[in-house]
C-alpha cells in the first residue's frame, strides 16, 4: 500500500515538473520570438522602404556622357542604395513580359524613356527627402521627369510607426502574463509540499533552510525549460533567415547571442523570484490555513 501510494506520489510530482517546465519553456519561447521581432522591426521595415523606386526619365536629347556622370554622382551620393539604368528597348522588353504582348505592334515605335531606377537607403525615404532628391534630378537639363509612388512612401511610414509603438505594448503586456504565468505553475508546484514546508518549520528549520532546495530545483527546471525555448527559437530563426535571406536576421550575432542569453537568464529570475514569493507565502500561513 505504501509503495502504491510513493508510486502515486512521485507521478504526481514529475507531472507537476512537467507541467511548470512546459509553461516556462513556452512562455519563454513567445517571449524570445517577440524579442527577435523588436530586435529586426526597423531591419524589416528597412527593408520595404528600400523597395521603393524613385524613377529619373530622361529626354531623348541626353547625351550619353551626362547620363553617365548623373549615375556616377548618383552612386557615390549618401543617399542612395543602388542604381539601375533601363533603357527604353529594355523598357519596352519588361512591358512585354508582364502584358504578354508587344504593344509595339499597334503603335509603330517605342514611345518609352530611357530611365535610371534609384533605391534609396532606407533612413532617406521619406516625403521631404525624396522632394528634395527629385528637385535636385529635375534641375539638370536633360531629366525629363522623377516620378515616385509618395502616397505609398507616407503610408509605409505612418504604419511603421503605429506597428514600433504596438509592438512595445504587446512586449510590455506579454512579459507581465509570461511572469504571471510562470509565477502561477510554481505556487501550484509549492502547493502540492505545503505540508512537508510546514512540517520542517515546527521542527525547527529556518526559512533560509527550507525555501533553499525549493528554489534551487525550480531555478533547475528554469533552466530546462529555457534551453527547450532556446532550441525552439533557434530552429524557427534558422528557418526564417533561410526563408528570407534578403532580411539578413544573423548578420548580427552579438544581438542574437544578447537575445539567447537574456532569455535564458529571464527564465532562471523569474523561477526564483516567483518561488522565493511562494514558499514565504507558505512559510507565514497558519497550520489551519493549509487545508484551504
Amino acid at each position: 500500500m505504501s509503495s502504491r501510494f510513493e508510486k502515486d506520489q512521485k507521478r504526481r510530482l514529475i507531472s507537476s515538473y512537467f507541467s511548470v517546465v512546459l509553461s516556462i519553456a513556452l512562455v519563454l519561447f513567445l517571449l524570445g520570438l517577440l524579442g527577435m521581432l523588436v530586435l529586426n522591426a526597423k531591419k524589416v521595415s528597412d527593408h520595404f522602404k528600400e523597395q521603393v523606386v524613385l524613377t529619373i526619365y530622361l529626354k531623348e536629347s541626353a547625351k550619353e556622357v551626362e547620363t553617365k556622370q548623373l549615375e556616377k554622382s548618383l552612386a557615390l551620393s549618401e543617399y542612395v542604395k543602388s542604381i539601375e539604368y533601363v533603357s527604353k528597348e529594355q523598357a519596352a522588353e519588361i512591358m512585354k513580359a508582364e502584358n504578354g504582348e508587344d504593344f509595339m505592334d499597334f503603335v509603330g515605335y517605342n514611345p518609352l524613356q530611357n530611365s535610371i531606377d534609384v533605391h534609396l537607403k532606407a533612413d532617406f525615404v521619406t516625403s521631404e527627402q525624396l522632394e528634395k532628391i527629385s528637385e535636385e534630378a529635375t534641375s539638370k537639363n536633360f531629366v525629363d521627369e522623377v516620378t515616385y509612388d509618395n502616397d505609398l512612401v507616407n503610408l509605409m511610414n505612418d504604419n511603421v510607426k503605429k506597428i514600433s509603438f504596438w509592438v512595445l505594448v504587446i512586449s510590455g503586456i506579454f512579459t507581465l502574463i509570461a511572469v504571471l504565468l510562470i509565477n502561477s505553475s510554481i505556487r501550484l508546484a509549492v502547493y502540492s509540499k505545503r505540508f512537508t514546508i510546514k512540517t520542517m518549520q515546527m521542527v525547527g528549520a529556518t526559512k533560509q533552510f527550507i525555501r533553499r532546495p525549493f528554489v534551487w530545483q525550480s531555478v533547475r527546471l528554469g533552466i530546462i525549460g529555457a534551453v527547450v525555448a532556446l532550441i525552439g527559437m533557434a530552429i524557427v530563426l534558422y528557418y526564417l533567415n533561410k526563408t528570407f535571406s534578403e532580411l539578413q536576421l544573423l548578420s548580427n550575432p552579438v544581438l542574437v547571442t544578447l537575445l539567447f542569453v537574456g532569455v535564458f537568464a529571464l527564465g532562471i529570475v523569474i523561477t526564483w523570484i516567483s518561488t522565493h514569493i511562494a514558499t514565504q507565502r507558505f512559510l507565514n500561513l497558519k497550520t489551519d490555513d493549509l487545508y484551504y
